[in-house]
């Protein structure tokens, strides 16, 4: 539950207000099957115990249309050569009321819900005495799990002009169901919409932005409104009103889109659906704070900076990050075990506490990998190829960063520091969004990193999220973040994959394989073997599948190998040609991801079943072949299709820090240009610069090309942003 919604625990009447877009289609009919989804939606709330009160527009519409129709069958021809009069808007809402609750009345009486309908007018409120009966009615309605429909009276309306006049006690179905809620001391005030809540803007602008919650002293100058419904004749500038009056009155407002399946339940189930409007609200945001994409700007912003600055100078940012990290060792330890404790307290499963851990031997390896990375030759502006085009008409291509990333990880707050410092190495603007089990752990060691970020480039440059609520907003902001990598469960990333335009880089499963051949080195099979799996078994590149030639069963190697993963206290499941041939349970299936002292154990019949099953099951991560056939081990090599193939090697040795990269971002089975472990390189784009002298196209007339390479010379590198390393 979003913490800022919790008070919905403590609902229990809830005024719920349809307006005329919703209620009507574009062509102005009713719309019964989205009305339907909304009554379904009440009648399980009435069922559950909640009293619900409706307020419904859409008379005068629904009238209008019908009244259109009766008038054009029953007109002559040289009647429809005249202009045609516009419909009394008091007709259209006598008419239009009385089959507007006729449809009300069947669509509850299908759900055996009991309707009762009420309308008022602004006079009928300036009476205490009807306040108060209005009251007890209601009372009496909702005691007999009736739903109340309240609508203006349009049709009796003494107002001067009901469709503009706002000097009343109420002046549309907006501000009456305020006027309601406050009256009937609801807990909940409902608006539904046509949009998903109060944009920053108008809605069709791309450029606004969905406001979760509303803060009056934030946001009452702040945002411009769109035009008015396309039939009602409030629009959003009237619905914020109303839920401004009514908050501050002391009743909560959620304006949400009535297009949507389940927004009601949602709502009241505590889940961030358009925007909340309490008068607290100021308690739980701070003013200053600024928005997804405020943050992703931001970021853009300062890593543009950030690219200005010489090789030296980023190299000593680096540095600093590695001294930082050092002397605020104590420090980060101490938010740590609070991280920690409060995993196991949470019953949490060990290998996610094995992943959240931090010891002082890490975070000093951590501040070590950091000036590695800070040593490595400068990534920006390095010239990748120069071409001459024509004679004094040269073309080069140079390596640029990407932009802004957005990581998503999971557990592992290690993976903050080495993010962060290839962020930094590689000239990139970051939006990280850690767990919420490391939460003070990432904090602490963002803390620490932004701290000796100089001023000219800004601490915006790494933007720590602090809500999953964030997340929906920004895979919406391709047109400021670059690239996403999540890092975490396979269901975090088809989540985001199907959530983003963003291109995404990561991997979703580590299934990883190692296939022991019939010509394999037993001793060193079992180290390898052992090592891929008992080494970190929380690991991505751990090993999950055990693949054995049929071979090593007639010659016992299997049932060592199988004894020495036992003394180590790793659970085995057996495929289907192992069951039977050794005692251990049946895997389920062979595409799971143990990330723990377990793994999965099969016989195959030769090195291409091997290669088949990995295709079959594998993630495409990391596979290792344990052999002295150098051609068995080259077929393996050459067929298996993953980011990652290894020879007598474990699957371990998968990792940025191991491959000389400094650290790694995450590592990609996506078949882009970053594959398996991602560092600097991964981070970089490129882009073209052409140096001429005066030259023009004129239709190729005037341009002959000789298309030569050139070489580069030593030190052709950009060493600021001046030359080359702004990829924007």
């Amino acid at each position: 539950m979003d913490p800022t919604r919790a008070f919905v625990k403590n609902v229990k009447r809830v005024v719920v207000k349809v307006g005329t877009a919703v209620v009507t289609r574009d062509d102005g009919r009713l719309a019964v099957g989205r009305l339907g989804a909304i009554f379904e939606q009440l009648e399980k709330l009435n069922s559950r115990g909640f009293d619900i009160i409706l307020v419904t527009s859409g008379a005068v519409g629904a009238g209008r249309q019908r009244l259109k129709y009766r008038k054009m069958i029953n007109s002559s021809f040289a009647d429809l050569q005249k202009p045609q009069v516009e419909l009394d808007g008091k007709a259209c809402a006598a008419v239009g009321q009385n089959g507007l609750m006729a449809l009300y009345d069947t669509l509850f009486s299908q759900l055996d819900v009991t309707s009762s309908q009420l309308l008022v007018t602004d006079n009928d409120f300036k009476n205490a005495d009807f306040r108060m009966q209005l009251s007890q009615t209601v009372d009496s309605l909702l005691d007999l799990r009736s739903i109340p429909i309240f609508n203006e009276n349009d049709a009796i309306s003494t107002r001067r002009a009901p469709y503009e006049d706002s000097s009343g006690i109420f002046w549309d179905n907006d501000s009456l169901a305020a006027l309601l809620a406050m009256e009937l001391k609801a807990d909940l005030l409902v608006l539904l919409s046509d949009v998903d809540g109060l944009y920053s803007g108008p809605p069709s602008d791309p450029r606004s932005k969905l406001i979760h919650t509303y803060v009056k002293q934030k946001h009452q100058k702040a945002i411009s409104f769109g035009d008015k419904s396309r039939m009602g004749r409030g629009g959003m500038d009237a619905k914020v009103k109303a839920a401004v009056n009514a908050a501050y009155s002391g009743t909560p407002v959620v304006i949400a889109s009535g297009y949507a399946p389940n927004n009601i339940i949602k709502v009241l189930n505590g889940e961030r659906v358009g925007t909340l409007f309490h008068k607290d609200a100021h308690m739980w945001i701070p003013l200053t704070e600024i928005g997804p994409h405020e943050m992703a700007v931001s970021a853009r912003e300062a890593s543009r900076k950030l690219q200005a600055l010489t090789s030296e100078e980023r190299k000593k940012i680096l540095l600093d990050v590695a001294s930082a990290l050092e002397a605020n060792e104590q420090f980060i330890m101490l938010e740590n075990d609070a991280d920690v404790e409060a995993a196991r307290d949470a019953g949490y499963d060990e290998a996610l506490v094995a992943r959240l851990a931090l010891k002082p031997s890490k975070i000093r390896a951590l501040a070590e990998s950091v000036r590695r990375l800070a040593e490595m030759e400068e990534p920006i502006g390095q010239v990748l190829k120069r071409t001459e085009l024509a004679e004094g008409l040269v073309l080069e291509k140079k390596s640029c960063p990407l932009g802004v990333l957005l990581i998503v990880f999971e557990s592992r707050p290690d993976a903050l520091v080495q993010i962060a410092s290839l962020a930094i190495r590689s000239g990139n603007g970051l939006l990280l969004k850690g767990g919420k089990e490391a939460k003070r752990s990432n904090a602490i060691l963002h803390k620490v990193i932004t701290s000796v970020i100089p001023e000219t480039v800004g601490t915006k440059l790494i933007g720590l999220l602090t809500s999953r609520e964030d997340i929906p907003d920004l895979l919406k902001l391709d047109d400021v973040i670059d690239l996403v990598i999540p890092r975490g469960s396979n269901k975090l990333v088809s989540q985001i994959k199907n959530s983003t335009k963003i291109p995404v880089l990561g991997h979703s499963d580590g299934i990883c394989h190692v296939y022991v051949d019939k010509a394999a080195n037993l001793e060193m099979a079992k180290k390898i073997v052992l090592d891929a799996k008992t080494d970190y078994p929380a690991a991505c590149n751990a090993m999950e599948t055990l693949l054995v030639h049929k071979d090593l069963l007639a010659s016992g190697g299997l049932q060592e190998l199988v004894k020495e993963l036992e003394q180590e206290g790793v659970t085995l499941f057996a495929g289907p040609r192992v069951n039977g041939v050794v005692s251990f349970s049946k895997a389920n299936t062979f595409h799971h991801e143990y990330n723990s002292k377990a793994c999965t154990i099969e016989i195959v019949n030769n090195v291409d079943e091997a290669i088949d099953h990995i295709h079959s099951y594998g993630s495409s991560h990391t596979e290792c072949i344990v052999t002295d056939d150098q051609d068995v081990a080259e077929h393996f090599l050459n067929r298996v299709d993953s980011a990652a193939v290894f020879h007598n090697a474990s699957t371990r040795f998968c990792d940025g820090a191991r491959f000389g990269l400094g650290a790694e971002v995450g590592i990609s089975t996506s078949k882009i240009h970053a594959r398996g472990p991602v560092g600097v390189e991964g981070l970089l784009t490129t882009r073209w610069v052409l140096r001429g002298k005066g030259q023009v196209v004129e239709g190729d007339k005037g341009v002959v090309y000789t298309h030569k390479d050139l070489l580069m010379s030593n030190g052709s590198n950009g060493s600021n942003g001046a030359n080359g390393s702004n990829g924007y």
